[in-house]
């Protein structure tokens, strides 16, 4: 386990660096200067320059990169022009409304997917079935910010039910993490749906039937049981999935997340928090990917840390 634990570590360092990287390069790329967005429109050739100097913008691209690297390092990805302070911190400060979303999303997901897949499987080819189906795919096919504007039209504005914004304490939750949710529930749905329907053919299940207990009984307290280890080890990749979507829904809810920080940051130009947002959502991805390794490995004896 060791041994096994070290080389996806190597991975994920090697993974996070090119990471780093390429988002070093994209932000400086897009056209826009940090310095006329801090100084405004009116100000001289000197004072922009003078800006520039400060963080660095007058030089080279390889010597910035150099630069940016050893600070990164040390754990330093610069400051905010705009926020003041550790871009870092600000990010860090933004990350746990994010990780609630998320949380709250995979909750639903789980808690409406998986019934949901369990019920598809017990009558394949009925209309139970048809419909789940059916439905499964709209939602993976409704665009997400479209939805949210539409709950919001519905359940904020006509019907009063739920707040917009984050304004609403733990209700204002709801509305984005059910957006978020969405598409997945169907797509854990069929995932599901497709498992039960592999296992349920197999021999342990067959001798279930034979032996008298009720397709209830061989789906629940069978199927369901063998199928977890898959599911169980998709939650981790699917955590990340929401943390990383999670963009677009905070930027319609007006969720004060990681999200809506990197979009501003975006507009701004301000390459730093930009950097530090990206770069925390992709080492989020990477530790959720590593742990989700390793369940697996301890889910499943039939695997070994050297053939996961």
């Amino acid at each position: 386990m060791g041994r096994f634990l070290l080389r996806r570590l190597l991975q994920a360092v090697v993974v996070a660096l090119g990471a780093i990287s390429l988002v070093f390069v994209v932000v400086r790329v897009v056209p826009g200067d940090p310095a006329t967005l801090i100084l405004g429109p009116d100000a001289s050739a000197g004072q922009l320059a003078s800006v520039r100097a400060d963080f660095g913008l007058d030089q080279p691209l390889w010597r910035q990169y150099l630069t940016h690297m050893a600070g990164v390092l040390h754990g330093d990805l610069g400051d905010s022009w705009r926020l003041g302070g550790s871009a870092v911190s600000s990010t860090l400060d933004r990350f746990p409304a994010t990780l609630a979303l998320a949380a709250l999303a995979l909750l639903i997901t789980v808690a409406i997917g998986f019934p949901l897949g369990m019920l598809g499987a017990r009558k394949p080819g009925g209309a139970r079935d048809l419909l789940i189906s059916t439905g499964s795919l709209v939602g993976q096919a409704v665009p997400s910010f479209w939805l949210g504007i539409v709950l919001i039209l519905l359940f904020a504005r006509q019907l009063n039910w739920l707040p917009s914004t984050s304004d609403g304490g733990a209700a204002a939750l709801i509305l984005p993490s059910v957006t978020l949710a969405l598409p997945f529930i169907g797509w854990l749905a069929r995932l599901v749906r497709n498992g039960a329907l592999e296992e349920s053919a197999k021999d342990y299940a067959r001798t279930a039937r034979a032996k008298g207990a009720g397709e209830r009984t061989v789906m629940y307290a069978h199927v369901a049981r063998n199928i977890a280890v898959p599911v169980v080890t998709v939650l981790g990749l699917l955590m990340g999935n929401f943390i990383a979507n999670a963009v677009i829904i905070e930027v319609v809810f007006s969720w004060p997340g990681l999200g809506s920080l990197m979009v501003d940051a975006i507009t701004n130009r301000d390459y730093a928090v930009v950097e530090a947002a990206i770069v925390t959502i992709t080492l989020s991805y990477i530790v959720l990917n590593l742990l989700v390794d390793v369940l697996y490995v301890v889910l499943d004896p039939r695997l070994t840390p050297e053939n996961a």
